[in-house]
């Protein structure tokens, strides 16, 4: 069994940056991709960026391109998300999620439902 821990959330003002980071536990944990979503009160759980676990390959949502660094720590079994230019918007829980198997089209990482094992998410607020 996998378990999943964020962690890093908090208190944020637009405009500044926030660093998460989940660590992942279990016997044998060689998950194909780890990846993070969000989800703001009132709204569906959207994806923010993934990453292969063994290879090279990472993947963005259009609205963090270039102010978002997915990034991960094998040895520790942790992933690790860094975002800038955080907008109001980006008050929500954060999630980390693990996937299994291969991904063979780069559109699938963004569904939630394709992710086996999930953490119960770190809080970021906007305090603006």
């Amino acid at each position: 069994q996998v378990q999943l821990v964020e962690s890093g959330g908090g208190l944020v003002q637009a405009g500044g940056s926030l660093r998460v980071s989940c660590a992942a536990s279990g016997r044998t944990f060689s998950p194909y991709a780890m990846g993070w979503f969000r989800q703001a009160p009132g709204k569906e759980r959207e994806f923010v960026a993934a990453t292969r676990w063994s290879a090279v390959g990472t993947y963005y949502a259009d609205s963090v391109k270039g102010r978002c660094n997915i990034s991960r720590d094998n040895a520790k079994n942790t992933v690790y998300l860094q975002m800038g230019s955080l907008k109001p918007e980006g008050t929500a829980v954060y999630y980390c999620a693990a996937r299994n198997s291969m991904i063979f089209r780069s559109s699938n990482y963004y569904y939630p439902s394709n992710y086996d094992y999930w953490g119960q998410g770190t809080q970021v607020t906007d305090s603006s």
